[in-house]
């Protein structure tokens, strides 16, 4: 019997976001090819450090040793090396024990055309066009930044933080902010206070773990291996949508932050995520300085 993705958490990961391969990606934008393949073979044996990705990754494939009956994670990894060069990856994962037996290795073309058919919650990846073709496509997608100064240490806990407008929620009201300002922004919530927010990019991926947290959900309805957080710049009277929105949608976020304006990186800081998801450039640049970030792109 062919092995089925479906009702399965799939994560996408490029082999960059995986593993620390930005001495690999130099050679190959500066001296070509052939030096690129050249290395990765010499190196064959040599061990990747970890990447901006790989936290995430190994904290999520923790929860299929929780549940042994039954798979709740799949990781693939979505390459543009070919498999000729991409056995250093594959050495890689094995040598820190990463659960990981799928891969699509495209030899230096697109991988937005596979995305679907390996039927992704997620993809993570550090080549923006690949990103936004995700996006464009209806696949919750990011871009990483670099590995933080002080990296993700141990957790007990997977935690995924998420900012609101234009991730987990459309970009509809972010836009009327940025085209008419602050008071219709907060006049336009008030007025549909009432009316849940549309669907972002990332809404699919907070019901995919909403569904994985009832698989450890204890008597006083806490769910310890998976925790998430939602950190928002609205503010009072915009959190009231926000509310409701979730409530309409039958989740619960374990943290909420409304901000209003104020940095995000020092509640990111204590909160500690494995992965923070935004929207805008300049909140990922500080953050990702604390902690791994990934930016969600805008569709086009």
């Amino acid at each position: 019997m062919a092995f089925s993705l479906d009702n399965l958490l799939v994560v996408g990961i490029s082999s960059r976001a995986l593993f620390d391969l930005e001495v690999e990606e130099a050679i190959f934008q500066h001296q070509g090819l052939a030096a690129y393949r050249q290395h990765q073979l010499v190196n064959e044996n040599t061990i990747l450090k970890p990447g901006a990705g790989f936290a995430l990754v190994k904290a999520l494939l923790h929860l299929n040793t929780l549940t042994p009956e039954h798979r709740l994670v799949e990781v693939v990894i979505m390459s543009r090396n070919s498999s000729e060069t991409s056995l250093r990856i594959f050495n890689s994962i094995k040598h820190y024990g990463l659960d990981i037996s799928r891969a699509a290795l495209v030899g230096g073309a697109s991988l937005s055309p596979y995305l679907q058919a390996f039927n992704l919650s997620l993809f993570l990846s550090l080549h923006e066009d690949d990103v936004q073709a995700a996006i464009n496509s209806g696949v919750a997608a990011a871009l990483l930044y670099g590995i933080p100064d002080n990296p993700q240490q141990e957790l007990d806990q997977i935690r995924i933080a998420f900012d609101g407008d234009a991730v987990i929620f459309s970009d509809e009201s972010e836009r009327i902010y940025q085209e008419q300002g602050i008071e219709a922004f907060e006049r336009h919530e008030r007025d549909n206070a009432n009316k849940p927010l549309p669907e972002g990019p990332f809404a699919r991926l907070l019901v995919a773990l909403s569904f994985l947290q009832n698989n450890f959900k204890s008597a006083d309805g806490r769910a310890f291996p998976l925790r998430t957080a939602l950190v928002t710049a609205r503010s009072s009277p915009a959190h009231e949508r926000v509310i409701r929105t979730l409530r309409a949608w039958n989740i619960a976020i374990d943290e909420t932050f409304f901000m209003g304006g104020v940095h995000k990186s020092a509640v990111l800081g204590a909160f500690k995520p494995h992965m923070f998801f935004d929207d805008q450039h300049g909140h990922c640049e500080r953050a990702s300085s604390v902690v791994a970030t990934g930016r969600v792109p805008i569709k086009q």
